[in-house]
C-alpha cells in the first residue's frame, strides 16, 4: 500500500514555510501588480511612432513603392487567420496579400492608422481588394497581461523549489530527511505539489486584484486560463528540480537560475511580440515552456480560445514536465558530497 505520510508532511511543511516568509509572498503579489498598473498609464494611450503593415506570403514588386517610406514596418506571416486577428486587434494597421495581378488588403474600420496606410497603399496598387474587420483595441496592457502572469510563475517557481532545495542540502536538511522513509520521488513531488498551490493562489490573487482594477480583455475561461498556468508552473517547477538535484551551493545556484530564466523572459514574449523575429529566434523560442504557456495565456484572454484549440501547447508542457521530473528524480543527491 502506498504511504502518503511522508509526501503530506513534506507537503505541508514546505507550504507553511513559504507562508511564514512574508517578504516572500508579498514581493510576488506586489511586483506584477505594480508591473501591469505602471504598464497601464505609462503605455496603454501612448501613440506609436510608426505604421505596422502586415504581408502575407512573400512579398511582390508591388509593395516597393511602400517600401521606401519612411515609418512604415513590415511584418511577414505565413497564417493568413493570425495575421488578420493582428488587424482585427489593432496590432496592424494595414494587412497586405500581394499575388501576381491583384492586391487584397484587410483593414480595422475603426483604425485610424489604417485609413491613412489604406489610402497610400491605393494611391500604388491599381488592383486592390478590400476586406474589412472589427474588432476591440488591444492595449498594451491587455497584451502583457498574460506575460506578467507567466513571468511571476517562471520566478516562483525555479527560485521557490530550486534555490529552497540547494539551501536544504546546504544546510543538511536533506541529510537527516534521507534517514527517514521519504524517497527522493516523494520529496520532489511534494515541493512540487506546494509550489503549484502557491502558484494558484497567488496568480489567482494577482488575476482579480488586476480585474478590480484595471479593465482589461478576458474573453476566454478563467478555469481554462487556470489550467494552463497550473501547467506551466508544473513545467518551471519541473526545471527548478533539475537545476536543485546536484547543485550544494546558492551561489551557483542563483548564478544558474539567472543564465536560464532571464533569457527565456525575453525569448517567450513576455514584453513584445516575436512575430516580426527571425525563424531561429522563434524555433529557440519554442523550445522554452514560458514561450508555451505565455502563448496559450494570451489565446485564450484575447481571442477567447479553449483547451481544444490551445492543446498542443498543453502537451508539450506536459511532456516537458514529466521528463523533467524523471532527470530531477534520477539525479537528485541528498547530501553535498
Amino acid at each position: 500500500m502506498l504511504n502518503l505520510k511522508p509526501f503530506i508532511a513534506i507537503f505541508i511543511a514546505r507550504t507553511k514555510e513559504f507562508y511564514r516568509d512574508k517578504a516572500a509572498w508579498s514581493w510576488s503579489l506586489i511586483m506584477p501588480f505594480l508591473l501591469v498598473i505602471g504598464f497601464n498609464f505609462a503605455l496603454s494611450d501612448s501613440q506609436r511612432q510608426q505604421y505596422k503593415v502586415g504581408v502575407v506570403g512573400k512579398s511582390t514588386e508591388q509593395l516597393n513603392p511602400l517600401k521606401h517610406l519612411k515609418f512604415i514596418e513590415f511584418v511577414y506571416y505565413h497564417d493568413q487567420q493570425q495575421a488578420i486577428d493582428r488587424v482585427k486587434y489593432h496590432q496592424l494597421d494595414l494587412l497586405i496579400k500581394a499575388a501576381s495581378t491583384q492586391v487584397k488588403y484587410w483593414i480595422n474600420s475603426d483604425s485610424t492608422g489604417g485609413y491613412f496606410m489604406e489610402q497610400l497603399l491605393l494611391q500604388q496598387a491599381v488592383n486592390a481588394t478590400k476586406q474589412t474587420v472589427t474588432g476591440r483595441e488591444i492595449r498594451y496592457v491587455d497584451w502583457v497581461m498574460p506575460g506578467i502572469l507567466g513571468m511571476n510563475i517562471m520566478f516562483s517557481a525555479l527560485y521557490g523549489v530550486g534555490f529552497v532545495i540547494v539551501r536544504y542540502r546546504k544546510n543538511g536538511v536533506l541529510k537527516r530527511l534521507k534517514a527517514t522513509p521519504l524517497s527522493a520521488l516523494q520529496f520532489i513531488t511534494a515541493q512540487a505539489c506546494s509550489r503549484l498551490v502557491i502558484i494558484l493562489l497567488i496568480s489567482l490573487t494577482l488575476y482579480l486584484g488586476c480585474y478590480l482594477t484595471i479593465d482589461f480583455l478576458m474573453l476566454g475561461s478563467l478555469i481554462d486560463l487556470l489550467v494552463v498556468l497550473l501547467t506551466g508552473g508544473a513545467s518551471m517547477i519541473a526545471m527548478g528540480l533539475i537545476i536543485a538535484s546536484r547543485i550544494s551551493t546558492e551561489e551557483v545556484a542563483d548564478g544558474i537560475l539567472n543564465a536560464i530564466a532571464w533569457p527565456m523572459m525575453f525569448l517567450s514574449g513576455v514584453w513584445f511580440s516575436l512575430d516580426d523575429a527571425t525563424q531561429t529566434l522563434q524555433l529557440i523560442a519554442n523550445l522554452m515552456p514560458l514561450n508555451h504557456m505565455v502563448t496559450a495565456s494570451r489565446e485564450i484572454m484575447i481571442n477567447g480560445a479553449s483547451l481544444v484549440d490551445i492543446s498542443n501547447h498543453l502537451l508539450i508542457m506536459a511532456i516537458f514536465t514529466v521528463v523533467c521530473l524523471v532527470i530531477a528524480a534520477s539525479f537528485f543527491r541528498w547530501e553535498r558530497n
